[in-house]
């Protein structure tokens, strides 16, 4: 009898880069992405990473990981505003500084360590801890 992992992973929301904005990839430089739906305004639209815009199956908490194809990272804070933004919208700003209080409500806080490559075709996902 073979062993198998228990590692079954709880999905909470999951997600793929339609499009990247011809300034997305400069948010780097401040350790930021953000993230919007296809409605992005036009005003805004050039500086997202577009998204699927798909429902959170479970409210996104401190503590999760949110990964970007096979790079993962702790969430250290979520806005108040990041569960419905991100399930209606597909929009949220994800800073890279491990904050533990989200000054933002509408950003979502990882902890700080190599930005990850973000393109057309990454997937994210966030899942439970």
């Amino acid at each position: 009898m073979s062993k198998v992992s228990s590692l079954a992973e709880t999905v909470k929301y999951e997600t793929k880069i339609l499009e990247v904005g011809s300034e997305a990839r400069g948010f780097k430089d401040i350790n930021m992405a953000i993230l919007f739906g296809d409605e992005a305004p036009d005003a805004l639209r050039s500086s997202c990473f577009i998204i699927n815009v798909n429902k959170i199956l479970e409210p996104i908490e401190v503590g999760d990981v949110m990964t970007f194809d096979d790079q993962s990272y702790k969430i250290t804070a979520v806005g108040n505003e990041v569960n419905t933004n991100l399930g209606n919208l597909g929009h949220t700003a994800i800073v890279f500084d491990g904050s533990t209080t989200p000054e933002l409500a509408g950003s979502l806080y990882l902890e700080e360590k190599t930005y990850p490559e973000l393109d057309v075709g990454t997937t994210i996902k966030i899942i439970r801890a």
